[in-house]
């Protein structure tokens, strides 16, 4: 399944526009409850007026409110890009570290987010547990009932079905196939290049026509 959708999306990579780690932790911190394309468009402003964490640990909080306002819960990602920046100077140099440990010893950082940095600014494999691949490794099995619903155990439990080497495509793969085939309300079963291997075939629309007309070609990131 994971080779058909590297074939199905072979530039399946991260949504999220970035130069370096610290832009990365920082985009992902805000791409909570909101969209890539919406952090996309706040980040360049962001980042030309604090480039870096010690610039940014400075900031004034009013200010990085009205630059980031628009990604919603602005107040409270403002707060933990603030002491997450103030916790990289004091603890790490300036630095973005490049550990699990230390990255989800920041305030703001979980799993999720340490493995989209590990992942994609530092090439240490992590899988990345976002709401689009939890919907998937439930629809495909890859995880029974008692695992649904707790991100660590998913990752855990789908680790443990592909070598170390592919998690943070695997995690590309399912994540770009959520948002453009397998969709939460009403997925297009009859246009999914899995449906032959789902056993959740026929959740959504098994006509092809009906079914494709659900693909969108960009995601709804």
């Amino acid at each position: 399944m994971n080779r058909v959708l590297a074939d199905t999306y072979p530039d399946a990579g991260c949504e999220l526009d970035f130069e370096d780690p610290f832009q990365l932790l920082v985009a992902t911190v805000l791409s909570a409850q909101t969209t890539d394309r919406r952090v996309n468009a706040v980040t360049p402003v962001l980042f030309a007026a604090y480039p870096d964490a010690t610039a940014l640990a400075a900031a004034d909080r009013a200010a990085v409110e009205e630059i980031v306002k628009t990604t919603g819960f602005f107040r409270q990602k403002t707060n933990s890009l603030l002491r997450m920046s103030a916790a990289i100077v004091e603890n790490f140099d300036g630095e973005v570290p490049g550990r699990l440990d230390d990255l989800v010893s920041l305030p703001g950082v979980g799993r999720k987010t340490a493995n989209v940095v590990l992942g994609n600014a530092f090439d240490v494999p992590g899988i990345t547990v976002d709401t689009h691949f939890a919907r998937l490794a439930r629809r495909f099995e890859w995880v029974d009932d008692a695992v649904v619903g707790d991100a660590v155990r998913t990752e855990h439990a789908v680790g443990a079905l592909f070598p170390k080497r592919d998690w943070t495509m695997l995690s590309h793969h399912l994540i770009w196939h959520g948002r453009r085939c397998c969709h939460a309300r009403k997925p297009a079963c009859g246009a999914c290049p899995l449906a032959r291997w789902c056993p959740s075939y026929g959740t959504g629309p098994t006509d092809p026509d009906v079914a494709a007309a659900l693909v969108t070609t960009q995601g709804r990131a």
